[in-house]
C-alpha cells in the first residue's frame, strides 16, 4: 500500500546507487549533484549553497498533447480573458500603470504573472503584446526612489503597510526579463530592491507579507546570483529574520499562506547553509498534512483557514492553495533535488486542479473536495470556514476574487518546470509530458529532445533528440515513488539498471543525433488506508487517485452566455463502500480505444476508468444543503447486494467520492446512523440577514464567541445601526427565559457583542417588553441569560444596537418556551 504519511527526508548530496556490471554511462541517484556556479541557467553563486537543478527560461519548453491543450484552455478561457470581464484589470486608472492612480491591489499581479507566462510558454503574438504593454507601463510607473505602484501602499514612516501585492509584481517581471531579456526589467528590479533594503524592520512584519516572503525571497537571489551584489544577501537575512516564522512553527493557518509560505526557510538555507532550515519545509508539510491532509488528491482541508478538526475529505481547498502548493513543490525539487517533490506537484495537478475549473477553463470555484456530491450555491452552514457559497462554477470576479486572478500561474508553472537543467551542466525530464525542450548542455551546445507520451494516462515515455554535434551530457529521468521496476531503453536496446523508487536514472554519455530514450514506468493499483480519517481507502493507479463516477448533470444557474454558471448534480448513488476484502485484484482496469483526447479530465473523455464491487451505505447522506456528511468509523454495517461501479480518475470528475468508507456484512460492522440535522422548533427572522438565519435555533453549541466551526447568523455588513431578530414559535407557548451567545470575531472581522438590547413578546398583533427582566447581558464567549415575568406568546423579538462602526450576530438563541 501506498504510504499515505510519505517519508521525511532530505538528500545532503547525492546518493550513488551504482551496480558495479553497470557502464559508467548509466547510473541511479536520489539527485543530481549541488554545484555553485556551474550550468547554464543563472547557478547560485558563493556564497549561497549550490543547487542540483536550474530553472530553465519560459519558453524553453513546448507542451504538446493534453498539457497544450490544458494551456489553450486557459488562454481561450478565464486566465486568457478575464480583462473583458474584471473590473480589476482595467489598464486606464490602474495604480500599477497610472501614477494618478491609487487603485489595485493583488489582482493585477495575480493574473498577470500567470498571463504572461501563459503568453511566454505558447508564444501567442496577440498576448506577448498584451504582456509586454502591462510590463512596459509598470516600469514607467516606478518612483524615483525605486518604490513602484499605487502611492496608497506605499509603507507609513514606521513601516507598517503590506508589502505582499509587489511581490507578484516582482514575479511578473523577473519572468518578463527571462523571456525578452529586457534590461530595463533588470534595472526595474535593481533599484526596487534597494529602496526595499532601506525599509525598517515593520515593513517586513506586516500584513499579508509578513507570511508570504518565500515570493519575494526568489527573487532576490535570483538578482544576487546575476549581480553579485552584496548587499542583496543583506536584504535576504533581512527577510528572514523579519518573516513570519516557518522555521519551527506553522504561524497561521489560512491555507495559501501555508502553502506557499512553508518553502521560505528551504530558500532562506541557500544563504544559512542550516540543515535545520532545508528540513523545516518538509517538517511543515508533514505538520499540514498529518492534521489536515489524509486525503486523496495531494491538498489538505483549507477551505479558507485551516480548522483543527476538520480533516474529513469533505472539507476543500481553495484554488488558490492548490497553484501555491504547487509552484512550492516545483520549487522544492529544485532546491532540495528531492524527485519526492516533483511527484507531489503531480498529484496536484493530475488530480485536484482540473477539477477546480469547469472543462472548458471559463468557470471556476473557490473550493475543491476529495468527497463532494452535489455542486450548488450552498455549504454556508459551517460545512467549510468561509460562510458564503464557494462550490458553483462561475467566473467568480468579485464572489471568489483571488482566484479567478490567481489560478492561471498552475499549468504555465507547471511546463515551464516539466524540464530542468542541472548544475553538472545536463538536463531532466522532471514532469512527464508531451513537449520538446530547447537547452543547452555539456560544452554548451543547444540541443532539443523531443517527448512524446500520454502520461499520466499511459506508463510509456519517448524521447528523441536533435543536436548539431556528438555531445557528451548526462540525462535525469525521474522514478517516482510508486513505480516499481522501470524500464529503459536506449536506441531501442534495454538498459541494465536498478531503478529504484524515488530516484533518478542518469545516462551520461557522448550523444549523438538522433538518439532514442525509451522509459516504462509500471502502474499498479494501490490502495491507501487513511487510518486518520476513520479508515477510509482510496484508490490509485500510478500518479492518478480515482473516484466514483456517479454521473453529473449540469445545470445553468447564473451568468451569461458567453460566461455562464453552473450547479452540477449526481445522476446515481454516490454513497458506496468497498468491501474489506478488497485487494488490487479485484479491480479491472477499462481503456478506452484511440487517440487520447486534448481534454482528457472529463467523464466523458477520460481514457481510463476502473471497474470493482461495491455495496450501498444506507446512513450515509447528504445534509440539507447537498454536503456529503462526514466519514464515520469503517467499516461499515452494509447488506446492500454488491454492485460494479465505476471509477474515473479523480480530475475528470467533479462530483466525486474518493476517500471510500469500507463495509462489511458482519454483525460487529458499525451501523452508519443517519445524523440527520435537528428540525428547529422555531422559525428565525431578522431586520436583515447574512451567513445563515437558521444558526439561530440549530441546536449546535459554540465553544467562543469567535465562532469556529459554529454556523452564524450575522447583520453583516450593517454597522451602528438598530436591528432585531425574531423567533416565531409557531404556537402559544409560556416563556420566562432566554439565552443569547453572541458572536465576537475581536482580531479576525469586524462584528462585535451589541452596545445594548431588549427582549419583546408578541401580545396579538403588538410587540411588548418583557417585565421584571435581569441584566440583558453583552459578554462573549457565554450564554447571556435573562429571566423575567412569565409571558404566554407565540413569538419573540430582540431589539439590538449595535456599536458604533461595527456589525454583530448571534451564535445561538435558547428559550425555556413550553406548551
Amino acid at each position: 500500500m501506498r504510504n499515505p504519511s510519505f517519508r521525511l527526508a532530505f538528500f545532503a548530496a547525492p546518493f550513488l546507487l551504482c551496480l558495479p556490471a553497470l557502464a559508467q554511462e548509466v547510473r541511479v541517484v536520489q539527485s543530481p549533484p549541488r554545484l555553485t556556479s556551474s550550468g547554464y541557467y543563472t547557478p547560485n553563486r558563493a556564497p549561497l549553497q549550490g543547487l542540483p537543478f536550474q530553472k530553465l527560461p519560459p519558453g524553453a519548453v513546448v507542451p504538446h498533447g493534453w498539457l497544450r491543450t490544458q494551456l489553450q484552455l486557459d488562454a481561450d478561457g478565464l486566465s486568457g480573458r478575464l480583462p473583458e470581464i474584471s473590473d480589476y484589470l482595467k489598464f486606464e486608472g490602474n495604480g500599477w500603470v497610472d501614477p494618478n492612480s491609487n487603485s489595485g491591489w493583488e489582482e493585477l499581479g495575480y493574473w498577470l504573472r500567470g498571463y504572461g507566462d501563459l503568453s511566454y510558454v505558447l508564444k501567442d503574438p496577440k498576448m506577448l503584446a498584451a504582456t509586454q504593454k502591462w510590463v512596459d507601463a509598470i516600469i514607467a510607473n516606478q518612483k524615483p526612489d525605486g518604490y513602484f505602484g499605487p502611492d496608497r501602499m506605499r509603507p507609513a514612516a514606521d513601516g507598517g503597510g503590506d508589502p505582499w501585492a509587489h511581490m507578484l509584481m516582482l514575479d511578473v517581471v523577473h519572468s518578463n526579463y527571462e523571456y525578452t531579456g529586457n534590461q530595463r526589467a533588470f534595472d526595474f528590479l535593481t533599484r526596487f530592491f534597494k529602496w526595499q533594503n532601506a525599509q525598517p524592520p515593520k515593513y517586513f512584519q506586516s500584513g499579508w507579507g509578513a507570511l508570504r516572503w518565500a515570493d519575494n525571497l526568489n527573487i532576490v537571489y535570483w538578482l544576487y546570483n546575476h549581480t553579485g551584489d552584496a548587499n542583496l544577501l543583506d536584504l535576504a537575512k533581512k527577510i528572514h529574520d523579519n518573516s513570519a516564522n516557518y522555521t519551527n512553527n506553522l504561524p497561521n493557518g489560512h491555507n495559501v499562506n501555508l502553502a506557499q509560505g512553508i518553502r521560505e526557510p528551504g530558500e532562506y538555507w541557500m544563504q544559512s547553509g542550516a540543515s535545520t532550515d532545508l528540513s523545516a519545509v518538509e517538517n511543515d508539510y508533514q505538520k499540514i498534512m498529518s492534521q489536515f491532509g489524509q486525503v486523496p488528491g495531494g491538498g489538505f482541508g483549507g477551505d479558507e483557514n485551516t480548522r483543527p478538526g476538520y480533516g474529513d475529505p469533505r472539507q476543500g481547498f481553495e484554488t488558490c492553495g492548490i497553484v501555491e502548493y504547487m509552484h512550492t513543490h516545483e520549487m522544492m525539487t529544485r532546491i532540495s533535488g528531492d524527485p519526492l517533490w516533483a511527484d507531489r506537484a503531480e498529484e496536484l495537478a493530475f488530480n485536484s486542479l482540473p477539477a477546480a475549473l469547469t472543462p472548458d477553463h471559463k468557470g471556476i470555484h473557490y473550493i475543491t473536495s476529495p468527497n463532494l456530491v452535489e455542486i450548488n450555491r450552498s455549504g454556508v452552514k459551517g460545512q467549510f470556514d468561509n460562510h458564503f457559497p464557494m462550490l458553483n462554477y462561475q467566473p467568480g470576479i468579485h464572489n471568489y476574487r483571488c482566484c479567478p486572478h490567481n489560478y492561471g500561474m498552475g499549468w504555465p508553472y507547471y511546463a515551464e518546470e516539466s524540464w530542468l537543467a542541472t548544475s553538472d551542466k545536463g538536463v531532466a525530464a522532471s514532469l512527464y509530458a508531451a513537449s520538446d525542450v530547447n537547452v543547452k548542455v555539456g560544452d554548451g551546445t543547444p540541443v532539443t529532445w523531443s517527448e512524446t507520451t500520454d502520461y499520466p494516462f499511459s506508463d510509456t515515455i519517448q524521447f528523441k533528440l536533435a543536436t548539431p554535434k556528438t555531445t557528451k551530457f548526462p540525462l535525469y529521468l525521474r522514478i517516482p515513488r510508486w513505480s516499481d521496476g522501470a524500464e529503459v531503453k536506449l536506441n531501442n536496446k534495454a538498459v541494465k539498471v536498478a531503478a529504484t523508487p524515488l530516484s533518478y536514472v542518469v545516462l551520461d554519455r557522448d550523444w549523438k543525433n538522433g538518439d532514442t530514450v525509451s522509459l516504462r514506468l509500471p502502474m499498479q493499483i494501490d490502495l491507501t488506508t487513511w487510518a486518520a480519517n476513520k479508515n477510509s481507502m482510496s484508490v490509485n493507479y500510478g500518479p492518478l487517485s480515482f473516484a466514483l463516477d456517479s454521473g453529473e448533470k449540469w445545470t445553468r444557474d447564473g451568468g451569461t452566455d458567453e460566461w455562464p454558471e453552473y450547479s452540477v448534480a449526481p445522476i446515481g448513488a454516490w454513497n458506496y463502500g468497498l468491501p474489506t476484502s478488497v485487494k488490487a485484484t479485484d479491480f479491472k482496469i477499462v481503456r478506452t480505444k484511440g487517440a487520447l483526447p486534448g481534454q482528457p479530465f472529463t467523464l466523458e473523455n477520460t481514457p481510463i476508468r476502473l471497474e470493482t464491487k461495491a455495496r450501498l451505505v444506507p446512513g450515509w447522506t447528504a445534509d440539507t444543503q447537498g454536503i456529503v456528511r462526514p466519514l464515520q468509523q469503517s467499516p461499515a454495517r452494509s447488506t446492500a447486494p454488491l454492485q460494479t461501479l465505476t471509477l474515473v480518475p479523480m480530475g475528470a470528475a467533479r462530483l466525486r467520492i474518493s476517500s471510500f468508507p469500507t463495509v462489511s456484512t458482519a454483525p460487529t460492522a458499525l451501523d452508519w446512523t443517519l445524523d440527520a440535522p435537528k428540525v428547529p422548533l422555531y422559525e428565525a427572522n431578522a431586520s436583515f440577514i447574512h451567513d445563515d438565519i437558521e444558526a439561530l435555533v440549530d441546536g449546535i453549541e459554540p465553544k467562543s464567541s469567535m465562532g469556529d466551526g459554529v454556523p452564524r447568523f450575522t447583520w453583516w455588513d450593517h454597522k451602528g445601526s438598530a436591528e432585531w431578530a425574531a423567533l416565531d414559535l409557531k404556537k402559544p407557548m409560556k416563556v420566562s427565559s432566554v439565552s443569547l451567545y453572541w458572536f465576537d470575531d475581536t482580531g479576525k472581522g469586524q462584528c462585535r457583542v451589541p452596545a445594548s438590547w431588549r427582549l419583546l413578546y408578541k401580545d396579538g398583533t403588538t410587540w411588548k417588553p418583557v417585565e421584571g427582566a435581569t441584566d440583558f447581558g453583552t459578554a462573549p464567549d457565554k450564554y447571556n441569560t435573562v429571566t423575567f415575568t412569565p409571558v404566554t406568546t407565540s413569538a419573540l423579538r430582540l431589539e439590538v444596537q449595535l456599536q458604533p462602526d461595527m456589525s454583530g450576530g448571534i451564535l445561538e438563541w435558547k428559550t425555556d418556551a413550553k406548551g
